[in-house]
């Protein structure tokens, strides 16, 4: 636990990339591999579920520290972190005894499901046995708060370079699921994966095009497609067997089990695409009018019933294939694959496997008004690939790019605030809005970012000076803050007092131009449905 300590302080203490690459590398080759397989973990979300409820740990908190219920909220409030504030309250600790950082995580898993005065026990008795850099780092594993500075970029650049693993094979080795109960360091960093069949490959993300598309060059080096909003996936069908991954890493066969049904695809398969919620009432590639929430109401359901199956059901819009018969086929160019994923689809027929559709152009200024108008195929834009493009590891740039329409945007009136965390928690930096209707303000939406400091600055100075209630860390503020947010698509939603929910809000800019008054009505917001 003391090295890891290190660790952490030497990577929280800097933000470039080059220190914190040289702490894990260093790290990486003097741990111990059943330190080092929990520190993956770690990195890579992979850590055990939180043991015990933060309601219980902030009464024992309290009662080991001898403070007040009330001054205890208030220096979390003001600290912003509860692990921080929890480790900075309790007294000094009366011994010393630092155990190998696998034993903390192997408790958590051990008493999972004790009596909570046994956890309670073994809690309080590791409190009063570390120092407090130790004791913090203790206190976000059982909060399941633990956060640092390291991508998962980062981390496998590290571990390439501590094991002398290529980045886009080590990339690879981390994929699938595992953890480290179950899995040993030699094994997850073997290079034989014969075993792992569910094994996905490492998704290849593209940027946003923020020049011109002429600045890519002669067009005819690119293909075109739409780019569809819903969860990017990899069907894998291996040794009879078929496995569906989300980019987050989350098999979700048990949520979507009607591709059980593709069980006729050849062995060795790896397709890369979009899962859409579609339109039953099409047969070609059409999303469901309101395709994302749709996908919301499948996500999580072990077992998603026979109406939901009925009302809402789902399709893969394929964009590349990345294994073929067994065989990697990330190095070949996009055509080559693309030509390979045609011939699979055509033979399949099947309507839970669809063919994303490769659009035609001859010049940039086509592709400017196929992206204007992409909307109206139900995609957020386009998705620019070069012929010649391998299958990449991560977010790089050069071969694939993202050509979003512009977002919606919307006046909105600022009607709460609440304190952010860490280097933010002494300003307010997560706001609600509101629109008119017959002269109220309806609640619809919540943003938290687009704003500089200096701006998040001066709006904490507006509410501490114009607060009208206040509800924990959450303050009721004068309307008077008008705030342009920009969001990604809108529906109907029964969850939402104003009827609608927006995707993705977030504050384009602040309207010192306007007044409250000025601000939109919930039915400009709702006339954009279906839009």
């Amino acid at each position: 636990m003391r090295r890891f300590a290190q660790l952490y302080k030497e990577i929280d203490s800097t933000t470039r990339v080059l220190p914190k690459v040289k702490a894990l590398v260093d790290y990486f080759r003097e741990a111990p591999d059943s330190e080092a397989i929990w520190v993956i973990a770690l990195f890579t979300h992979r850590r055990p579920k939180r043991l015990i409820s933060t309601t219980y740990l902030r009464e024992w908190a309290i009662e080991i520290s001898g403070l007040s219920p009330w001054l205890f909220e208030d220096s979390y409030h003001i600290c912003g972190d509860l692990a921080e504030t929890i480790s900075l309250v309790l007294p000094p600790p009366s011994k010393y005894v630092s155990h190998p950082l696998s034993y903390y995580f192997q408790q958590m898993v051990n008493l999972r499901g004790a009596e909570t005065e046994v956890i309670r026990e073994w809690i309080l008795d590791t409190w009063d046995s570390l120092p407090h850099q130790e004791r913090f780092l203790f206190c976000k594993f059982i909060t399941g708060g633990f956060r640092v500075g390291v991508s998962d970029k980062l981390l496998v650049r590290a571990l390439g370079q501590a094991h002398d693993v290529e980045e886009s094979d080590m990339a690879y080795k981390l994929m699938g699921d595992w953890t480290p109960m179950d899995t040993e360091l030699k094994d997850l960093l073997a290079d034989d994966h014969s075993t792992n069949i569910a094994r996905p490959y490492p998704f290849y993300l593209a940027y946003a095009l923020e020049k011109e598309a002429e600045d890519l060059g002669d067009p005819g080096e690119w293909s075109a497609e739409y780019k569809w909003d819903g969860i990017r996936s990899q069907l894998i069908k291996r040794a009879g067997e078929w496995f569906l991954w989300s980019r987050g890493e989350d098999l979700i066969n048990e949520s979507f089990p009607e591709f059980s049904g593709l069980l006729d695809l050849p062995d060795g398969t790896v397709i890369d695409g979009e899962l859409i919620a579609h339109d039953p009432d099409h047969t070609d590639v059409t999303p469901h009018p309101s395709e994302f929430n749709a996908l919301q109401k499948r996500l999580g359901r072990k077992k998603p019933g026979k109406k939901t199956l009925e009302n809402y059901p789902v399709t893969i819009i394929a964009y590349d294939l990345l294994e073929w018969n067994g065989k990697d086929l990330r190095e070949r160019a996009f055509a080559q694959r693309r030509e390979l994923l045609k011939s699979l689809v055509i033979d399949q027929n099947n309507s839970l496997l669809r063919l994303s559709p490769i659009i035609e152009f001859n010049d940039w200024d086509t592709v400017r008004e196929l992206r204007e108008n992409a909307r109206n195929y139900g995609a957020e834009g386009l998705m620019l690939k070069r012929l010649d493009s391998p299958y990449k590891v991560g977010r790089k740039k050069g071969d694939w790019w993202k050509y979003k329409v512009d977002p919606y945007t919307i006046d909105a009136v600022m009607t709460y605030a609440q304190s952010g965390h860490g280097r933010r928690s002494n300003l307010f930096t997560d706001f609600t809005f509101g629109l008119w209707e017959d002269g109220e303000l309806i609640t619809f939406a919540k943003a938290y970012s687009g704003l500089t400091d200096v701006q998040f600055r001066e709006v904490s100075k507006f509410v501490r000076a114009h607060t009208l209630e206040k509800y924990g860390p959450v303050r009721k503020v004068k309307a008077e803050l008008v705030m342009e947010l920009a969001f990604e698509g809108v529906h109907l939603s029964s969850r939402h007092k104003s009827g609608v929910a927006v995707r993705f809000p977030r504050i384009k800019r602040w309207r010192k131009d306007k007044t409250a008054a000025e601000a939109d009505q919930l039915s400009t917001l709702k006339a954009l449905i279906g839009n």
